[in-house]
Order: structure tokens, then sequence, then C-alpha cells
């Protein structure tokens, strides 16, 4: 299965994504995407194979969002992705692309949709809290 995640390793959502992913046995292409920024050929594939809209994709907190004005529903698609070009940070994470989908993934477990691999062994997100049981089965929350 190829995957590939355009990652932020100051994420802790994208580390837990990509640790998930090395759970199933899977080692993916990492882009780190504020150092290699998908073009914007790639971003629109990435969107329409997701389904998702420019705005789905677009981070508010910790990006200059607000001062770009970024929230008038009046900007045209195109000029969404020209602010994420020249500010790749505005781009959400992590996006993981399988021969399954594209998904944003938030929570890291969305993750699971897309990979063909079983998970093969137990996995907690960092902050303690338990996806995967020591029998590779999703733990869902009460």
């Amino acid at each position: 299965m190829t995957v590939t995640i355009y990652h932020n390793p100051k994420c802790g959502t994208s580390r837990n994504t990509l640790a998930l992913i090395r759970n199933a046995g899977i080692e993916p292409t990492i882009v780190e995407y504020l150092k290699s920024p998908p073009d914007r050929a790639t971003l629109k594939a990435l969107l329409s194979r997701a389904g998702l809209s420019v705005r789905d994709i677009l981070r508010e907190k910790g990006t200059p969002y607000d001062e770009l004005g970024l929230s008038d529903p009046t900007l045209s698609d195109a000029q969404l992705l020209d602010a994420i070009e020249a500010h790749p940070i505005l781009l959400n994470r992590p996006i993981v692309a399988t021969d399954r989908g594209v998904r944003l993934c938030r929570p890291s477990e969305v993750v699971l949709e897309i990979l063909d691999a079983p998970q093969q062994g137990a996995f907690s997100k960092e902050d303690g809290e338990v996806v995967i049981d020591k029998a590779g089965q999703r733990v869902r929350k009460p």
C-alpha cells in the first residue's frame, strides 16, 4: 500500500497519525509540508479525492488566517489557494493519501478508514488515550 502523509512534526495530531500508520507496519512517504508544500495541482487533487473544499482544510489557530481576512465568504477557492501557497501553515494537518482514499486526519484515528493493513498491537495517543487494544482492535469511546 502506498501511503503519503502531509506532516508537521510539531503537531501532536500529525505525530499520532504517523504513529498509527507505522503501527500498521507501513512506512509512509512523509512530506513535511511546511518545508515542501504541495503545489496547487497536488492540493486540488487531494481535495477532490477527499471530497473536501479549500475552506475545509484551512487552519485558523496559530496562523495568519484572521489577519489575511480569510473568513470572508466572498473569497474564491483560487484566492484561498493563493493564501495557502504563500503561507503553508494555513494547511490543516495531517492529510493522508492512500490507495483507498484521502483524509484530513483530525482526529488522528480517521487514518484507520483508509489503511489496508491491520494494526499490529496496542496504540495510545501521546495524551494517553487508548485507540487500539493489545489485540490490535479499535477501542471505541463509550
